[in-house]
């Protein structure tokens, strides 16, 4: 008889996977911007649950990538807050590690919001002007003034050149070498939401708004033959005496962008320092009101000078007019319309005076304002 003997394997078991790690490069570290997603990874092994929350339990969302191993946070986070992440992994075998994380958020001195000019709702029904500058007005003073630039966009259809000009430490401005064409559609965006704006102020929300030219008009104040001429679309439509500012006070020359309209406006020379009992006060009910500048300049109704209109110059800086073709110029134009004045014997609008955007060339304009 014979005899076989199995041979007994003598291989050792094989070693169990180690646990899967997990980790959070920016958690307990120096607080970041709130516009830094939060990053988990795993390694080893899978991620099987992630949660993200404020210290309100609210919950930040987020996505795994394909493989499961990495998982983000997609919404911006907030000022000035602690996060908890908790998260779970699970290796081969299913062994599970779960690990919790905190992330805090930098915190501001303060925070600043970009607001635009015109509101939007003022003219949503009616449109803009062809001479109207797109305008972020920041609550608060702006130093990294190149940084926050970049974070500002145009998107014009049809497309149009155009930049960006700083007008003081609040308010920059944008326009191209020429008027908006009739028709053109602006979307514009500030992205500045995380955004260091310099001294401690960080932008407080993106905002994003949309805008419609509407036709052109143009109303050309000449100051040597005292009338004004209006053009729609380029073609004149009328023509009107008027007159502009007596010596003492010349109406700024330039072209005038149209910020604001109102029926009926009390004029008070005592708003620039002019009272009562000084030489020139005067105080008066005015209507069909355009305002052109804020340096007291309106293309409004003025009965009282209708001898002079078309004679002399006789106003205060103002664009004075008859009842009825004030009447007119309320009816047909509006924000953003514009109104030129020439040969009236005064200075260059300021750049700064609501919108002497158009006082300075397109060179001048690309090129920023002095440091």
């Amino acid at each position: 008889m014979l005899m076989v003997a199995a041979c007994a394997s003598d291989a050792p078991d094989a070693a169990p996977p180690p646990p899967a790690t997990i980790s959070v490069p920016v958690a307990d570290g120096a607080p970041i911007n709130p516009t830094t997603p939060i990053v988990v990874d795993a390694r080893g092994g899978e991620l099987t649950a992630v949660t993200v929350t404020n210290a309100d339990g609210k919950r930040v969302d987020g996505t795994a990538d394909r493989e499961g191993t990495r998982w983000t946070t997609t919404e911006d986070l907030g000022y000035d807050h602690t996060y908890t992440v908790s998260a779970t992994a699970a290796n081969a075998d299913g062994h599970r590690t779960r690990k919790t994380f905190t992330v805090s958020t930098l915190a501001p001195k303060s925070t600043a919001y970009a607001n635009v000019i015109p509101a939007p709702e003022t003219v949503s029904d009616v449109g803009i002007g062809i001479g109207q500058p797109m305008v972020f007005q920041f609550t608060e003073p702006v130093a990294n003034k190149a940084e926050v630039t970049k974070h500002l966009k145009v998107t014009t259809t049809p497309a149009q050149p155009g930049s960006w000009y700083w007008i003081d430490d609040q308010n920059v401005h944008y326009r191209g070498p020429h008027y908006w064409k009739p028709g053109t559609r602006i979307h514009l965006e500030a992205d500045v939401y995380g955004v260091d704006l310099g001294n401690g102020v960080y932008g407080a929300e993106d905002n994003a708004v949309d805008y419609t030219v509407h036709d052109s008009w143009v109303a050309e104040a000449d100051g040597a033959t005292e009338l004004l001429t209006v053009f729609h679309n380029g073609e004149q439509v009328r023509q009107m005496p008027m007159s502009l500012g007596e010596p003492d006070t010349p109406s700024h020359t330039g072209p005038h962008v149209i910020s604001e309209k109102s029926p009926v406006t009390v004029m008070d020379s005592c708003s620039f320092g002019v009272c009562q009992g000084d030489p020139g006060y005067y105080r008066e009910t005015v209507y069909n009101d355009l305002r052109i500048s804020n340096d007291g300049e309106f293309v409004h109704a003025a009965p009282w000078s209708v001898g002079q209109q078309g004679a002399a110059n006789v106003s205060h800086g103002c664009v004075n007019l008859s009842n009825a073709d004030a009447k007119w110029m309320f009816d047909h134009f509006g924000i953003g319309d514009v109104v030129e004045v020439t040969d009236s014997g005064g200075p260059p609008l300021p750049v700064w005076d609501t919108y002497g955007d158009w006082e300075l060339s397109w060179e001048q304009w690309k090129a920023g304002a002095p440091t």
